[in-house]
């Protein structure tokens, strides 16, 4: 999986000029779902991303996580995340999941994350979508998240 976190003011997605998603405080999180992500790292990377120390603390050091902040989650597909463009002008999307696979992982992560008890919201798999936010710092990260070594 690749994901792009965004720590955001508040976020919203509208499919077809109509409002499908909005949250607050929080963290907007585009997933880019590649072929031999499984389901079984779903939670892992869930938790992960709940517990990532993105928010400031008091002294306004990064040391808060979504969790501790009590901020919410607007999770949305984004299979750009995983084009390849080291060659030619036109990205390649040979390295993204197969739509009808990624579409399940996709409902499956957010069932992850909710879970967890982090007020959830997901724009549309598959859909054109307009993305608004404000993003907080600005604070971006780039997560590639890999299966765990199969030896230990």
């Amino acid at each position: 999986m690749r994901l792009l976190l965004q720590r955001v003011r508040g976020a919203r997605v509208v499919v077809d000029q109509a409002e499908v998603a909005a949250i607050g405080q929080g963290i907007l999180l585009f997933v880019g779902i590649q072929p031999g992500d499984e389901r079984l790292e779903l939670d892992r990377v869930a938790k992960r991303v709940t517990c990532l120390r993105i928010f400031p603390d008091d002294r306004d050091r990064m040391n808060r996580s979504l969790e501790e902040v009590g901020g919410e989650i607007l999770i949305v597909s984004q299979f750009t995340l995983c084009a390849d463009t080291s060659k030619g002008r036109r990205p390649s999307f040979i390295t993204a999941a197969d739509p009808r696979i990624a579409g399940d992982l996709f409902v499956e992560f957010a069932s992850a994350v909710e879970r967890l008890g982090v007020p959830t919201k997901t724009g549309v798999f598959g859909a054109k979508m307009d993305v608004e936010l404000t993003n907080d710092g600005p604070a971006t990260f780039l997560l590639d998240v890999a299966p765990p070594d199969p030896v230990r």
